[in-house]
C-alpha cells in the first residue's frame, strides 16, 4: 500500500484528499503545518509528497527544496497542488514531479499519482 503525505494548511482541503486517496487505496498521513513535515516524513517514509504551496513558512517552494535535499527524500515523486499563478515552472525546477492547479478534477488527482508511484497501493 502505498504511503502518501499531504500538507496543506488548509484543514478543508487535507481533510478531502485524505478521505478520497483513502478511498482509493492509499495509507494517507495529512498534516496542517508545514514546519512539521519534515519530521511526518521522517517517520513515515512516504511514497508520494502531496504540497501546497501557499503555506505560513516553510512554504512549498522551500519544503520542496528541503525534501530534495535530503538523501532519503531526493527521489520521492512530490506533486504540488496550489491555487498560486504561474508557479508551475517555479516547482518543477526545484524538483517538484508534478503540479496541478486548483480547483482540480479528483479523477485528474488520481491519475496524476498512478503517474507518479504507478501501482504501489
Amino acid at each position: 500500500m502505498a504511503k502518501i503525505l499531504i500538507v496543506d494548511d488548509d484543514e478543508k482541503v487535507t481533510t478531502l484528499l485524505g478521505r478520497y486517496l483513502s478511498s482509493l487505496g492509499y495509507q494517507v498521513t495529512t498534516t496542517n503545518q508545514s514546519s512539521k513535515a519534515m519530521s511526518v516524513a521522517e517517520q513515515l517514509r512516504p511514497d508520494l509528497f502531496i504540497l501546497d504551496i501557499m503555506m505560513p513558512p516553510p512554504d512549498g517552494f522551500t519544503l520542496t527544496s528541503m525534501l530534495r535535499d535530503d538523501v532519503k527524500f531526493a527521489k520521492t515523486p512530490i506533486l504540488i497542488i496550489t491555487a498560486l499563478d504561474n508557479s508551475n515552472s517555479r516547482a518543477t525546477t526545484l524538483g517538484a514531479n508534478g503540479y496541478l492547479a486548483k480547483p482540480f478534477n479528483l479523477d485528474e488527482l488520481a491519475a496524476k499519482i498512478m503517474e507518479l508511484i504507478g501501482s504501489l497501493k
